[in-house]
């Protein structure tokens, strides 16, 4: 957690204010953990029907759902907390366990704690995720090392609380986030296949039904949630073509770009603007990995071999269609077809050097630690270990913005508990990502929002805009009683002629309004200058 704090600097001096909400991304996944907060003790059953993109149903499939992080952040919203508060929290919590639970197994599989600590330092401290601070699920990787650990543990012993402890961790790392799903399922799957010989054969008859329990656990547990996204594909068409993942696809730039100072201040900010994804663990990182991989023991140890097949993979992957026979893959595994930044995959090579340097960081110590002058050099690299890969791969101070609180003025909305909300002028579906600070706002009320920002945009929403662009036209408004909206957020900066055009029409009200924004109730119908 300390670490958490340093690398976030200075983000721990006003918890409650600084964020990166600057990020149509970041504000979007502010509304996503409180609205699941907010669905949990309200409507359960109903938690998918989110209120943005009125009036379309399971308009959170339309994102990543988040509820393992939201669990996290849900009492910093039943409390009273900001969207801001409750997401920085539920940031540190996910690189402090992430760290905790790498550094827990690799002890188990190293029994040397400074590799231990050194390979849960690289895997919450990294390039990738101190880059991504609007992306919460990036921040939780901590139960694929939990998972990773239990799939030893059901290979080499075959029990049955193994294989239930492999799907617990497996399904609470898929419920983090969509593309933390499809990367868990090839991790455990080529993991298992790089110790192949171990459940096979003799074996089989003891080790495969443990591991089809632990599929079945992790599939009975995922299936709820993963439904709501087939009906979503099915209803809205929503699956990522084979060309628009290519634009999302890694290049190998991403395999030498780093975000950290130390680096991207000296040599490598041009690799680092060319990367569409930060990949590079750092120079001490791939040394101790070498060791690793030189002396062999990447292959002879089953578990570091493990690694070394998912990160052989996940940098394959990484590169998508461009990778041959990807294309294969995207029509055989439905769950390919939902992601579309597969330059993301990098994530598994920066984990896997992680675990490799620590298999050889802990091979160096255990050699030198021959006579007590060779214990303390042992000592000095192990902490010289630590201390390197965190100073390597630091950005702090990083730059945050500061959220002053949602508006006052959207409390007049949490009182109208009927109301169906626009918030104007309504932008164009080409630059959805305009509402995602109406998106955060509706945290203050709840109530259902015509605009929406997420990963996709439905035809609903282009209809509504074509409807609405003329606003504040008498014939916009019509549009806006039309399609069910009852109060009108307006942003009179950007409208200023709206004050005096709704003045002249018919059933507009003014509730409540600010500096900026005023916000109006609608009833009745439009008068037009010809009559009603």
């Amino acid at each position: 957690m300390l670490l958490a704090l340093a690398h976030t600097w200075p983000l721990v001096t006003a918890p409650a204010t600084l964020s990166r909400t600057d990020s149509a991304d970041g504000l979007l996944n502010q509304w996503i953990l409180g609205w699941v907060a907010h669905a949990l003790v309200t409507h359960p059953l109903a938690l998918f029907d989110a209120n943005i993109f009125f009036p379309e149903p399971r308009t959170l499939a339309f994102s990543e759902h988040l509820m393992v992080p939201a669990l996290f952040s849900a009492p910093v919203f039943w409390l009273g907390g900001s969207p801001v508060l409750a997401y920085n929290l539920t940031l540190w919590i996910g690189l402090a366990l992430t760290g905790w639970t790498t550094a827990l197994v690799l002890h188990r599989w190293t029994g040397d704690w400074p590799a231990a600590l050194m390979a849960g330092s690289l895997a919450a401290f990294n390039t990738d995720t101190l880059t991504r601070m609007a992306h919460i699920q990036a921040m939780h990787v901590e139960f694929l090392p939990l998972a990773m650990l239990a799939l030893d543990d059901v290979l080499r012993r075959g029990a049955r609380r193994d294989a239930l402890r492999l799907g617990a961790w497996t399904a609470l790392q898929m419920l983090c986030s969509g593309y933390l799903l499809v990367m868990t399922a090839m991790a455990l799957v080529v993991g298992a296949l790089m110790r192949v010989g171990e459940w096979t054969g003799a074996r089989l008859r003891s080790r495969l039904p443990q591991l089809v329990v632990a599929a079945v656990v992790a599939g009975v547990v995922c299936a709820p949630f993963l439904f709501q996204y087939y009906r979503v594909q099915h209803d809205q068409g929503l699956t990522r073509s084979v060309d628009e993942v290519r634009l999302y696809s890694g290049v190998w730039q991403n395999f030498v770009a780093t975000g950290a100072r130390l680096h991207f201040e000296t040599w490598n900010a041009s690799l680092f603007r060319a990367a569409n994804s930060a990949g590079f663990p750092g120079v001490l990182p791939w040394v101790f990995a070498l060791v690793a991989v030189a002396t062999g023991l990447a292959w002879r140890d089953a578990r570091a071999r493990m690694w070394l097949g998912i990160g052989v993979v996940g940098a394959a992957l990484s590169f998508g269609p461009s990778l041959p026979g990807y294309a294969l893959l995207y029509e055989a595994i439905p769950l390919l077809q939902g992601i579309r930044a597969v330059a993301r995959f990098s994530l598994l090579p920066l984990l896997a050097v992680g675990v490799l340097a620590a298999f050889g960081l802990a091979w160096l110590r255990t050699r030198l630690q021959t006579d007590a002058r060779s214990r303390r050099v042992a000592q000095a690299l192990g902490i010289f270990a630590v201390v390197g890969v965190n100073v390597e791969n630091a950005r702090a101070p990083m730059a945050f913005v500061r959220f002053d609180g949602i508006p006052a003025v959207y409390a007049a909305l949490a009182q109208a508990p009927d109301a169906v909300v626009a918030e104007l002028p309504f932008p164009e579906p080409g630059r959805v990502a305009a509402n995602a600070a109406a998106v955060q706002a509706s945290t203050a009320h709840w109530r259902p929002l015509l605009n929406g920002y997420s990963g996709y945009t439905p035809k609903s929403y282009v209809d509504h805009y074509l409807a609405f662009q003329g606003f504040p036209d008498p014939s916009a408004v019509e549009a806006l009683r039309r399609a069910g909206v009852t109060h009108i957020v307006v942003d009179v900066a950007k409208v200023p002629d709206a004050v005096a055009a709704l003045q002249k029409v018919d059933g507009i009200t003014l509730i409540a309004s600010d500096a900026r924004r005023r916000i109006y109730r609608i009833v009745g119908r439009t008068r037009s200058p010809n009559g009603p």
